[in-house]
């Protein structure tokens, strides 16, 4: 269904009832709701991390960082060919950034920019919105650092809307409408913060993935 002018506090109820608004193209005004059959979710212990990532994160200076440049996230996410990211949506997604809705994670190498996540939370729901890569492994990294930290920060769901083959490779799984609405439902309870713990160092993606490995 084709949309008119969605309000910040309009994508917070969507999200809440597990729909979400996407536009066509960057240059297409209109938004049009989604509301998947089947949604891909990151079980947060369940990340995979393959030894040639473990050699990667171990052996370069990788660290993450939480809203340390929004803007440049959000730019990277709609730098690309095909986005969904209209201006809508960016102007939403600031907004919502600064009323403490919306959050960015980034990963960086030897002080560079790497890639990075942004996502926007509702109590215990983190909902995935896009990500990208400057470099190797950028996405990756990025995907493995926020889901340690959304479980240190006692998070019940990580909503990544699709699943697709990379995401898979990562441990994510794809579950019916009904089971994903009865987990949001849940989750949106949960009195969680992004901010509440300090984001995880490189040792600690590390030890916890030997640890579940």
């Amino acid at each position: 269904m084709s949309l008119g002018a969605v309000s910040p506090q309009l994508m917070l109820h969507a999200y809440a009832q597990g729909i979400f608004p996407m536009a066509e193209t960057a240059t297409d005004p209109e938004l049009f709701w989604v509301d998947p059959k089947r949604r891909g979710i990151f079980p947060l212990d369940g990340f995979h991390l393959s030894r040639s990532m473990r050699r990667f994160v171990q052996n370069h200076a990788i660290t993450a960082t939480l809203n340390a440049d929004f803007e440049a996230v959000l730019f990277h996410c709609a730098d690309r060919e095909e986005t969904w990211i209209n201006p809508s949506l960016h102007t939403n997604y600031t907004e919502l950034y600064a009323l403490g809705h919306c959050h960015s994670f980034e990963v960086w190498r030897d002080g560079a920019l790497l890639g990075g996540v942004f996502g926007l939370t509702i109590g215990g729901a983190f909902f995935g919105e896009s990500m990208f890569s400057l470099g190797t492994n950028g996405s990756k990294s990025a995907l493995a650092f926020l889901t340690r930290h959304l479980k240190n920060c006692g998070f019940a769901l990580f909503d990544t809307q699709f699943i697709t083959d990379h995401l898979q490779s990562l441990g994510a799984v794809e579950i019916s409408r009904a089971a994903y609405r009865s987990q949001l439902a849940e989750a949106i309870t949960v009195p969680a913060s992004i901010t509440s713990q300090s984001v995880p160092d490189a040792q600690s993606i590390l030890q916890r993935n030997a640890q579940t490995s």
